[in-house]
């Protein structure tokens, strides 16, 4: 069921720029508010965590104030900073540039960083059907070629009972 928030700061109903949310004992708590009012409800920084803190590390805003963090897209001109500062890139080229930390960022949210995408359960299901009625008509083949009509007998009867399993 999904909760109905008027669209409105919580503390002046001026439009929201931020929406934080914050699990205490079990319990989610959501606080809407627009960029005026991020005080009134005691949060201090609401800029403070991003998502390109995590990519570049935590403290990496610190590095580049400093001047250390000098990366740039080649293509666009896209910073570590514009990035901090933004939470997206400029473009393709971007992904390259900043390959390593995404990876890393990756890693850590994801089980891999490699997209394998997910298969539909009935598809799944015909798939490995698919694959197990292959495998025995492989075998099927090589029992008869081999002379072997006792297995091959009992290959056909595994093949009937797969294949009538198989959806039309």
């Amino acid at each position: 069921m999904q909760e109905n928030r008027p669209p409105g700061c919580e503390n002046c109903k001026n439009p929201c720029t931020i929406h934080l949310t914050q699990i205490v004992e079990g319990t989610m708590h959501k606080v809407d508010l627009c960029a005026s009012c991020p005080n009134a409800k005691n949060v201090d920084d609401p800029t403070g965590f991003s998502i390109a803190d995590q990519l570049l590390g935590l403290g990496a805003g610190d590095e580049m104030a400093a001047g250390k963090g000098d990366l740039c897209c080649p293509m666009c001109g896209f910073t570590q900073a514009d990035f901090k500062k933004l939470g997206r890139l400029g473009c393709s080229s971007c992904y390259n540039t900043f390959s390593e930390g995404l990876a890393a960022l990756l890693r850590n949210m994801h089980r891999g960083t490699e997209h394998k995408g997910k298969i539909p359960r009935r598809f799944k299901t015909t798939m490995e059907l698919t694959q197990k009625i292959f495998s025995i008509e492989e075998d099927l083949g090589l029992a008869i070629k081999n002379e072997n009509y006792e297995d091959a007998a009992s290959l056909r009867d595994k093949l009937k009972k797969l294949k009538a399993q198989l959806p039309d």
